[in-house]
């Protein structure tokens, strides 16, 4: 199968199986050309050479804003068409040398580390490559039509004052900078490389020779899937989203608590709704993107600082960090999520069973009951179909495990305890029987 073929499959299932899906424009590949005709030129931005946009940054002394933006993905094209066109945003990206990068063929992995499943991220770099912040938003991801930008203003004013107090300020934004990474570039990681050149084919068929940024988080897994290593935590559950630790920010400010839940990590340690976050593992935040971040950066057990205020007064508080805490991130509705299904559960999509249809099956409410709500169809998606798995079954001991999961939580127990080619045997409720059947693992 092509690398267009396999990427246009990964994008349609994606899409079939949730309402949050990433689905693209009807015609892919003239997306891509239109969207090259209308920036290749334009006076503000410059059009896919992040290379040219550091040189220019270093020439000027002023900060990099580099868009990354996958032009076929509906997800996020309010806010793609609200950031090049708002009147409002214009007299802040003049203060930026500004780049729009619509692939990740070329980029140095150790530079631009952000969330590899968003169709639309920003990175504000030093023109020395330090990087200042980091934007993406969930909340447009979810809603191609959504153009607001404010919290993307707040990002860039915010971006704006580091700039400003750089490099007096460089210890604070040590955190921020993503390190080394086993592969220079996406064309150096085993399932990408040899498949993608540096430049895109212009003259060719160029959505296929696009790498596009999720591949980028789907080729680091698989890199240890083929060497049937277990995948590092951080690189299943990646840039945990704050409603991992319990809060919820508001989505037009940098980093304004909007809610705390009951019970939560957050709540534990003495955050409230109200409070503003200014920095997390002493990393400056200016945006939820940022807060992800640290939480990325985090570790699995442990603890981190938190800097906030409330009205005039400023306050540090422990956040503790339970083991585990990481696998409470709502992965599903990723875009790269869809490759590891393929990998741990053969193409099933689940949910973990509510708790008044579990009374109404009588089944614990710790135990495990993972509804299947989708079995894929083609190539090694249709491996759970093949081997005898079904709609509405209910998964409830997978090789022994019975206890309480999520379908991430799932996902990641599989990835990092089991081999490609084992089959791990599985007891389904299919209406009022109990079925035994083997999972494959790929």
């Amino acid at each position: 199968m092509t690398p267009h073929r396999i990427l246009a499959a990964l994008c349609f299932a994606f899409l079939v199986v949730t309402a949050l899906a990433e689905g693209t424009v009807k015609d892919r590949e003239a997306a891509v050309r239109k969207d090259k005709a209308a920036m290749q030129d334009d006076a503000l931005w410059r059009y896919n050479d992040h290379e040219a946009g550091f040189a220019e940054a270093r020439r000027t002394g002023k900060p990099l804003l580099v868009v990354l933006r996958c032009v076929p993905c509906l997800s996020c094209m309010g806010l793609d068409a609200g950031v090049l066109s708002a009147e409002e945003l214009k007299p802040l990206l003049r203060q930026f040398v500004c780049v729009r990068l619509i692939n990740a063929n070329a980029i140095d992995l150790a530079r631009f580390q952000f969330d590899y499943d968003l169709s639309f991220s920003a990175i504000m770099f030093n023109g020395d490559g330090t990087v200042y912040a980091r934007y993406g938003s969930w909340k447009h991801q979810k809603d191609s039509s959504d153009k607001t930008t404010t919290g993307f203003k707040r990002a860039l004013e915010g971006g704006l004052k580091l700039h400003a107090g750089y490099p007096q300020n460089q210890a604070a934004l040590a955190g921020k900078q993503g390190g080394q990474t086993p592969f220079k570039s996406p064309l150096e990681i085993p399932g990408l490389a040899g498949r993608y050149k540096r430049d895109l084919d212009w003259d060719g068929k160029v959505l296929a020779s696009c790498v596009h940024c999720h591949m980028v988080g789907e080729a680091y897994r698989n890199s240890f899937r083929v060497q049937s290593k277990p995948i590092p935590t951080n690189l299943i559950f990646p840039m945990p989203m704050p409603e991992t630790i319990g809060i919820t920010l508001a989505p037009d400010q940098m980093a304004l608590v909007q809610g705390v839940a009951a019970g939560s990590i957050a709540a534990r340690s003495g955050i409230r709704a109200g409070d503003q976050l200014l920095a997390l593992d002493r990393q400056p935040l200016v945006s939820p993107a940022d807060v992800s971040w640290a939480l990325h950066r985090a570790p699995d057990d442990g603890m981190i600082l938190a800097s906030l205020r409330s009205g005039q007064a400023e306050r540090s508080v422990r956040i503790t960090l339970p083991d585990g805490w990481r696998t409470k991130a709502d992965i599903s509705k990723r875009v790269g999520t869809w490759d590891m299904r393929g990998m741990a559960t053969g193409g099933l999509v689940l949910a973990d069973l509510g708790d008044e249809e579990r009374s109404q099956r009588g089944l614990a409410l710790d135990a495990l009951a993972l509804k299947v709500m989708f079995v894929g169809q083609y190539n090694r998606h249709a491996a759970a179909k093949n081997a005898g798995f079904q709609k509405d079954d209910i998964l409830v001991d997978i090789g022994g495990k019975t206890g309480r999961m999520t379908e991430g939580q799932f996902i990641g127990h599989l990835l990092q305890t089991t081999k490609p080619g084992l089959r791990v045997a599985t007891t389904v409720l299919r209406g009022s029987q109990r079925v035994r059947l083997q999972l494959p693992m790929q």
